[in-house]
C-alpha cells in the first residue's frame, strides 16, 4: 500500500475510534492500538505512543467545556494525578522493558474489563457522608443541576488514590486513558456521583498519558507521521459523537455494539499475545 492508503485507512480507523469512545465515554485508545498492531501490523510500541498522543488532545478539548460548566471536581483530580501520574511514569518504563506479547495479553484483558463497564448500568448516587481526610484536604464538592447545585462527600481517600496508582500504571503501560478503572476508583471506592467521577476522569488522563508520553518520546516511539491521523481522526470522532449524544435519548445500542467491537479486538489481542505474533 501507499503511504497515502496507509494514512488514510488510519485516519477512517481512528475517527472511528474517537466516536466510539466518545460515545461510552470510555476513550478511543482501546480501538486505536488493536487496528494499528493487527491490522497495520504496527510495533506495539509505536502504536502506543501515537494512542498517548490522541489521549493528550482529546482529554484536553473536552475537558475545558466540563471545567467550564462545573461539574468537574478539579480539587480532586489534581489530588488524584499525584497518583495517576507517578503510576504513568513506572507503567512507560515497564513497557519498554515487558515483552510485547506479554503487553498485547494485559491489553486484551483491559479491553474485556472496559467493555463490560461500558454495558454497566449507570445510577447517579449521592453520597452524603464526608471523611476526615477529605475535609482536610477540602475534596468535598458539588455539581449543577436542573434543581440547583448538588453538594456530595468523598470518602475512602486512601483506597481511590491506591487504586489510581493502578490505574497510571496500566495506562502507562498500555497507552490508554484508563479511564475505567479511573471511573471505578471514584464511582465505585470514593462514592462520587457517575456524572461527576467521568468528567473528572477525562480531566485527568490527559495528565495522566502525557507523563507516559515523555518516556516513549524520548526513545523515539511517537512517530509524528503515525501520531498526526491518529489525532486528527480521534478529534473528529469525539467532536461527532459528543454532538450525537446531545441528540439521542440513550446510547444502550451504542454500548452494545462497542462491547461486541472491543471483545472481538480483546480476543484477537490475546490469540496473538499468546502465539506471539505481536
Amino acid at each position: 500500500m501507499t503511504v497515502l492508503a496507509v494514512t488514510l485507512i488510519i485516519l477512517a480507523g481512528s475517527y472511528l475510534a474517537g466516536l466510539l469512545g466518545s460515545l461510552t465515554g470510555l476513550g478511543g485508545g482501546v480501538v486505536i492500538i488493536p487496528l494499528l498492531t493487527l491490522v497495520l501490523n504496527v510495533n506495539i510500541h509505536y502504536a502506543i505512543g501515537a494512542s498517548l498522543v490522541s489521549v493528550i488532545a482529546t482529554s484536553s478539548g473536552s475537558a475545558a467545556a466540563y471545567v467550564k460548566e462545573g461539574i468537574t471536581n478539579i480539587r480532586l483530580g489534581m489530588f488524584l494525578e499525584i497518583a495517576t501520574t507517578i503510576g504513568a511514569m513506572v507503567g512507560a518504563m515497564l513497557a519498554l522493558h515487558i515483552q510485547t506479547s506479554v503487553i498485547a495479553i494485559v491489553f486484551g484483558l483491559i479491553l474485556i474489563f472496559s467493555a463490560l463497564m461500558s454495558l454497566k448500568e449507570k445510577k447517579e448516587h449521592i453520597n452524603q457522608h464526608k471523611s476526615q481526610l477529605a475535609e482536610k484536604l477540602k475534596l468535598n464538592s458539588h455539581y449543577p443541576t436542573q434543581d440547583g447545585l448538588v453538594e456530595y462527600g468523598v470518602v475512602n481517600v486512601g483506597g481511590g488514590f491506591f487504586m489510581m496508582l493502578f490505574a497510571g500504571i496500566i495506562s502507562g503501560l498500555l497507552g490508554i486513558g484508563s479511564g475505567a478503572l479511573k471511573v471505578v476508583a471514584m464511582d465505585g471506592i470514593m462514592r462520587i456521583p457517575f456524572k461527576v467521577s467521568t468528567t473528572t476522569s477525562n480531566f485527568m488522563i490527559g495528565v495522566t498519558a502525557a507523563a507516559s508520553a515523555v518516556v516513549y518520546l524520548q526513545r523515539g516511539y511517537i512517530d509524528p507521521g503515525l501520531s498526526m491521523p491518529v489525532v486528527i481522526g480521534v478529534l473528529l470522532g469525539a467532536l461527532t459523537g459528543s454532538k450525537i449524544l446531545v441528540h439521542t435519548q440513550s446510547s444502550q445500542w451504542v454500548r452494545w455494539v462497542f462491547a461486541v467491537i472491543v471483545t472481538f479486538l480483546a480476543a484477537q489481542m490475546i490469540y496473538n499475545g499468546i502465539t506471539h505474533k505481536i
